[in-house]
């Protein structure tokens, strides 16, 4: 049975599913390219190779429902990049069918997400674990971000707030098509705000102004989803599913 998603840019769906450590199910080699399953045993990391495969097999199958193909036809491939034009690390696009709609694919242990949309979207996910925060820091927050992040309570409660950060530019960059090749430094997420906020960054070509949203996974894990910014200042719509 065919879904159908609303045509509204400030509306986007959100798929998370859960992965193990290995080895990767037979059903989902089955629905990988060439290319993709020679990248899945490039891995070095037993439990990469099954979330790569598995994000790339879930979102073949959450696809099949929402363009009525069957998911073994769906192709996937990139866009160009529109900072250089490099088509190798361009934003992931359905290559087959033709289709309108945006989408977005992130990993982590032990989870995967899909996000899709009539309009460009991002979507990172991240595992809640230690980080040497103190040591990314400089590199990868803004001066507002450090002051917040390392004024949390160390521990678990930095470790969130750095990974608040962290999602929400790794969701934008990656709506904007650029991934995180854009100096971390100058993306300001505002972490103190658990609302949706606007995020202004891009490069010609692209929105100048996205909102992020985080999403409510479970607590294991970190994530959140990005969309263009709306000029009638309406914080978009982000509808939450678990694929099994």
């Amino acid at each position: 049975m065919t879904l159908i998603l609303a045509t509204d840019t400030a509306v986007a769906h959100a798929w998370w599913w859960r992965t193990g450590d290995g080895p990767i199910a037979t059903a989902d080699l089955a629905l990988l390219s060439e290319d993709e399953r020679e990248r899945a045993a490039r891995f070095v990391h037993p439990g990469a190779a099954v979330g790569y495969a598995a994000a790339r097999a879930a979102s073949r199958r959450i696809l099949s429902a929402l363009l009525d193909v069957a998911p073994e036809e769906i192709g996937l491939g990139r866009r160009p990049c529109p900072g250089c034009g490099d088509p190798l690390h361009g934003p992931p696009t359905v290559l087959h069918p033709d289709t309108p709609l945006g989408i977005s694919i992130s990993h982590t242990g032990g989870c995967g997400m899909l996000a899709v949309a009539h309009a460009p979207v991002g979507v990172d996910v991240e595992l809640v674990r230690e980080f040497p925060v103190e040591e990314l820091a400089p590199s990868t927050l803004t001066e507002s971000e450090r002051r917040i992040v390392l004024g949390a309570e160390e521990g678990d409660a930095r470790t969130r707030a750095f990974l608040r950060c962290w999602t929400r530019k790794e969701a934008v960059l990656k709506a904007v098509g650029v991934g995180i090749t854009t100096d971390l430094r100058t993306v300001e997420t505002r972490p103190e705000s658990s609302d949706p906020v606007t995020v202004a960054t891009g490069v010609p070509g692209t929105p100048a102004s996205w909102t992020v949203v985080d999403l409510a996974v479970p607590g294991t894990w970190a994530a959140a989803v990005s969309l263009p910014a709306q000029t009638d200042g309406r914080h978009p719509e982000i509808r939450l599913h678990e694929h099994r």
